[in-house]
């Protein structure tokens, strides 16, 4: 259990890199758009495993190896702290409601597809 929490950790984060590193190249803009991908769409993954009713082990593995270390917290509260200090006010706010509201909103889909499967 703990090899394999540790290698699908690794491949999380993995996939963080590479997706983050694909939107920032496309966007441009003050919003970190990355960070927004990755957590949203964890949150929505997430969501889908607590809606399938996933066993205890599919939870720590595919929800908190994987996903925790694929979505990040400390990131996106270090890029809204960033955007507060270039004077960035307002897209640091869009970034920290619009995360937690469309989050919030991620997982509810997620677990409502869940649960219809």
């Amino acid at each position: 259990m703990w090899l394999a929490a540790g290698l699908l950790g690794g491949l999380g984060a993995l996939t963080r890199f590479l997706l983050d590193a694909l939107v920032n190249s496309t966007s441009t803009g003050s919003l970190p758009l990355g960070t927004f991908a990755i957590n949203i769409s964890g949150a929505l993954a997430l969501g889908l495993l607590v809606g399938l009713a996933a066993s205890t082990d599919t939870l720590l593995l595919a929800g908190t190896a994987t996903l925790g270390a694929y979505t990040t917290f400390s990131t996106w509260m270090l890029e809204s702290q960033r955007l507060t200090e270039d004077a960035e006010l307002r897209w640091a706010l869009v970034n920290l409601l619009a995360s937690v509201i469309i989050g919030l909103v991620a997982v509810a889909a997620g677990h409502a597809l869940g649960a219809l499967a």
